[in-house]
């Protein structure tokens, strides 16, 4: 299967981008972020004519995650446990930024996955309320990936039981080389102790950065910013994954960055992530 993330920043301003990603690198499976729609608001046709199912999980205009598949998808939830709500009283309201499904059931030669695409909360500022919202958010991402792989158990079935992947945009730059200029977040989230922890919690918990394996060199960004053309300048950051369990990164025969998108007109400040997984 070849699987990508893509935080697509509106998938009805981006559908053609989204097709021609798909129809360019033969995508199977695609975890989408931000598609700032409500599941009704969206015209799926240029999807389903490509054989692909779509679970979407949208409650306004902000945020939004979707996964599209043609090697099958079922068992789809919206929400992952205890996330927490972002508001106060009786405004609170945890946000549409999880989904997941188990997909890869026709791929052929293959064992399914319980993939999740994740818009993980951006944090704002360090004083800012957004910021603690976020890190919770994490632990419930951690608590969650330990619980799956500690459901597993031992035996012969174990790394078909515990085949997860966590995909998308994480809001963390977890090391100082994914950062163009670390002098410039000084100060800022995404790059702050306690975020970078919680991402090394859900490492430590048995996940891996499928990308690290094979793009981990210096530059190496997934983001840059609209404002400055931070692209063409190569100010970027990288702060999209797929974390997959054991099973999952063994099984992983190569990734990349796909650089030539996000250099087209009019597409997202995110580049699509994509790995390569032969369960």
């Amino acid at each position: 299967m070849r699987i990508a993330t893509w935080n697509i920043n509106s998938l009805r301003a981006r559908m053609p981008r989204l097709l021609e990603v798909i129809d360019r690198r033969k995508i199977d499976v695609v975890a989408l972020q931000e598609i700032k729609a409500k599941p009704e608001q969206l015209d799926l046709s240029g999807l389903t004519e490509r054989g692909f199912e779509v679970a979407a999980h949208g409650l306004n205009q902000w945020n939004g995650v979707a996964l599209a598949s043609r090697v099958g998808i079922r068992e789809i939830r919206r929400e992952l446990p205890s996330l927490p709500a972002w508001g106060e009283g009786e405004d609170a309201v945890v946000e549409a930024r999880a989904i997941g499904a188990v997909v890869g059931e026709t791929a052929r030669d293959s064992r399914p996955i319980e993939l999740w695409s994740l818009y993980v909360p951006n944090g704002r500022e360090l004083d800012h309320p957004h910021y603690p919202y976020k890190l919770g958010w994490l632990e419930a991402l951690r608590s969650y990936g330990e619980a799956r792989l500690a459901s597993s158990g031992p035996g012969e079935d174990a790394g078909k039981c515990s085949a997860t992947l966590f995909a998308g945009d994480f809001n963390v730059a977890p090391t100082d080389a994914d950062v163009w200029d670390m002098a410039a977040f000084e100060g800022k989230t995404h790059v702050s102790a306690p975020e970078r922890e919680a991402i090394a919690a859900i490492e430590n918990a048995g996940y891996v950065d499928l990308t690290r394996d094979w793009l981990d060199a210096p530059g190496t960004y997934t983001y840059w910013d609209y404002k400055g053309l931070k692209f063409a300048k190569k100010q970027g950051m990288r702060i999209d994954f797929l974390f997959g369990s054991p099973a999952v990164r063994a099984a992983t025969t190569g990734a990349m960055i796909d650089l030539e998108e996000r250099a087209q007109e009019s597409t997202s400040d995110h580049a699509p992530v994509i790995v390569d997984i032969h369960l």
